[in-house]
């Protein structure tokens, strides 16, 4: 019996106005706690704030959805040589 798909989006991890790194994950929560994650932190230290935010020492991280067409408008094009 075949499962559900995932549906995996890009997102853009923010720590106040920086925007510190891309990651494509199922959900912005996901994103944003798995980033955490691979730097180190616990669950333990990580303190939910929202669908699409935790606070960690302080510092809130938020997770925002990257329109993949609009980053694929801006990706350099050849011209003519």
């Amino acid at each position: 019996m075949p499962g559900t798909p995932v549906v995996v989006e890009t997102y853009e991890i923010h720590c106040g106005d920086r925007i510190v790194t891309q990651v494509r994950s199922p959900n912005p929560r996901y994103a944003v706690t798995d980033y955490l994650r691979s730097l180190g932190c616990t669950d333990d230290e990580i303190e939910p704030m929202g669908s699409d935010a935790v606070a960690w020492r302080g510092a809130v991280y938020t997770a925002r959805a990257v329109d993949d067409s609009a980053e694929a408008d801006s990706s350099p094009v050849d011209g003519p040589a």
